[in-house]
């Protein structure tokens, strides 16, 4: 019998990182959705994402695209870290879909565990 357990073992600052790799032109909602937070709690993350030099941000017409900055640590508490290019490189992606059949917020990420929730947007666990 397998449950999902009651902890993460990313925190919204990593899932949010990992939404942005696998789609740089995500919206703020759309984000939120995947991740279950708020819109709020995502404006934040992502603000100190790009404050940490995490991620890089560029607005075209109305909408931002964002870059991941893969030379950052991950900050792991050993003596040596990793890059955050090392960790995308680990983690499952869903790159056979076509991007093109299935609405953005729809998308497959770079997430292992997924579960269907709210408006049929698919959401990181």
């Amino acid at each position: 019998m397998s449950t999902a357990p009651d902890f993460a073992f990313l925190t919204n600052h990593g899932k949010t990182l990992l939404v942005i790799a696998g789609d740089p032109e995500i919206r703020m909602r759309d984000i939120a959705a995947l991740l279950d937070i708020t819109e709020r709690a995502t404006q934040r993350i992502v603000a100190e994402l790009a404050t940490a030099g995490y991620i890089g941000r560029e607005r075209e017409g109305r909408r931002n695209v964002y870059s991941i900055n893969t030379h950052m640590p991950v900050g792991l508490p050993t003596p040596r870290d990793i890059d955050i290019e090392s960790l995308l490189a680990v983690l499952p992606h869903h790159d056979d879909a076509p991007a093109d059949k299935a609405p953005r917020a729809q998308r497959p990420t770079a997430a292992s565990s997924q579960t269907a929730g709210r408006h049929g947007v698919t959401r990181l666990q």
